[in-house]
C-alpha cells in the first residue's frame, strides 16, 4: 500500500514540482542579502540626512529600483536553465526585496510614514515567515530519489552545453551515488554525465565561494575545545540581557508596552530553560542532545524574543539577531560533524560489499565507457 506521503510526493512530481536540493542555500542567500540591504540602506540614509531623489513634486523611492532588481532576478530564472544562474538570481532578488520591504512603513500608514516604529518588527517577521515557509515546504518530506536524479540532470544541462569542471562533475557524481540502480533514468543520466565534455576552467562563482568559506569557518570554530562553553555563556548572557534591555527601554522612553516586555521575558525564560537542559546534557557527555537543545534555545530567541526586541528598539536589535545567527551556524556545523562521525562509525562496523560495477571511481571520467 502506498503511503500518503509517497502519494503526495508522486503527485507533486507529476505536476512538475521537483525540489532543488540546494534550495536552503539559495534561500539563505536571498534572506541574508535582503536583510543586509535593509540595514545598509537605513545606515546610508541616516548618515546622508535622508535625501530625496527627484524634485518638483517627484520623489523616486528606493522601492522602484528594488522592483527593478526583482524583475532582473525573475528574468534570470526564466531566461536561463541549469544551476549556475540561481545563486546570482537569489542575490539580486534578495537585494531588490530588501529595498522593497524597507519602505513597508509607507504602505501600512495613512500618512506614508517611512519612520513608522513597528517597521523593523514587520521586516523581521516577514523574513522569518519566508524562512519558516520555505523550510516547511522543503523538509516536511525527505528528498525523493527521483528528485535527486532530477538535480543531477540539472547539472548535466549545464554540462552538455558548456562542459563540466572537475568540481561540478564530482558534485553531480556524488549526487548520483545517492540514487539506487533500479530508479528509472539513472543509467541514462550516468551516460549523459559521462558524455559531458570536460571544462578545465572553473568559472568564478562568488556567492558559492562565499558560502563555502563561511562553512569552513564555522567548521573550524565548532571544533574548538572552548566552543561549547562559549556557546553556553553567550546564551545565558543573552537570556539575561534581553529582558534587562527591554525593561530599560520601557522605563526610559515608554517605547515598549508592558505586553512586549512580558513577551521578551517569556522568550528569554524559555530560551534559558533549553540552555540549562543543554548544559546538563553536555555535562553528561550527550553532545548530540546538547546541541539540539542549544539550537532550540537559539530558535526561540530568533522567533520570539527578537521579534519583541525589534518592535521596541527597532534596528538597534540587529546585534542580538546576528549573534543568534552565528550561534545557529556554529551549532549546525557541530551537528553535521557529529552526524558525519556517526556515519563513519557505522560504516566501519559494516562489512565491505563488493564494488558496484556500475559505480565508477569518484569523480566520473567522461571517457569511461557506459
Amino acid at each position: 500500500m502506498t503511503s500518503t506521503t509517497g502519494t503526495r510526493s508522486s503527485y507533486l512530481m507529476r505536476a512538475g514540482l521537483v525540489r532543488n536540493v540546494r534550495s536552503a542555500e539559495h534561500l539563505t542567500t536571498f534572506v541574508v542579502s535582503g536583510v543586509a540591504t535593509v540595514l545598509v540602506t537605513r545606515l546610508i540614509l541616516s548618515l546622508s540626512g535622508y535625501p530625496q531623489i527627484g524634485g518638483k513634486g517627484l520623489h523616486i523611492a528606493h522601492v522602484l529600483p528594488g522592483g527593478l532588481l526583482m524583475l532582473v532576478s525573475i528574468s534570470l530564472l526564466l531566461g536561463y536553465v541549469g544551476p549556475v544562474v540561481r545563486p546570482a538570481a537569489a542575490l539580486v532578488g534578495g537585494v531588490g526585496f530588501g529595498l522593497f520591504i524597507d519602505e513597508v512603513g509607507k504602505f501600512v500608514t495613512s500618512d506614508n510614514d517611512y519612520f513608522y516604529q513597528p517597521t523593523a518588527a514587520i521586516v523581521y517577521v516577514v523574513f522569518v515567515l519566508i524562512v519558516l515557509a520555505t523550510r516547511f515546504l522543503t523538509t516536511r518530506r525527505p528528498i525523493d530519489e527521483r528528485e535527486q536524479l532530477a538535480n543531477v540532470i540539472d547539472h548535466a544541462v549545464e554540462g552538455v552545453a558548456g562542459g563540466l569542471s572537475r568540481r561540478r562533475l564530482a558534485k553531480a557524481s556524488e549526487q548520483l551515488r545517492q540514487v539506487r540502480l533500479e530508479v528509472a533514468g539513472r543509467q541514462e543520466t550516468r551516460a549523459l554525465l559521462a558524455a559531458c565534455p570536460p571544462d578545465e576552467v572553473e568559472l568564478a562563482a562568488p556567492v558559492d565561494m562565499t558560502w563555502r568559506a563561511i562553512q569552513r569557518g564555522f567548521d573550524r570554530l565548532a571544533t574548538h575545545p572552548l566552543a561549547p562553553r562559549v556557546a553556553v555563556v553567550v546564551l545565558v548572557i543573552q537570556a539575561i540581557g534581553a529582558p534587562v534591555i527591554a525593561a530599560g527601554v520601557r522605563f526610559d522612553n515608554g517605547v515598549f508596552t508592558d505586553f512586549a516586555v512580558l513577551g521578551v521575558a517569556a522568550g528569554s525564560l524559555l530560551s534559558a530553560s533549553f540552555t540549562a537542559r543543554g548544559a546538563w546534557q553536555l555535562r553528561r557527555r550527550n553532545r548530540t542532545r546538547a546541541v539540539r537543545l542549544f539550537e532550540l534555545a537559539v530558535l526561540v530567541s530568533l522567533l520570539m524574543t527578537q521579534v519583541f526586541q525589534f518592535a521596541g528598539t527597532q534596528f538597534a536589535a540587529v546585534f542580538g539577531m546576528l549573534l543568534d545567527l552565528v550561534l545557529l551556524g556554529l551549532l549546525k556545523a557541530e551537528r553535521d560533524r557529529i552526524r558525519r562521525k556517526e556515519t563513519e562509525a557505522t560504516k566501519a562496523k559494516t562489512l565491505r560489499l563488493p564494488p558496484d560495477p556500475d559505480q565508477p571511481p569518484f569523480p566520473l571520467d567522461p571517457s569511461d565507457p557506459v
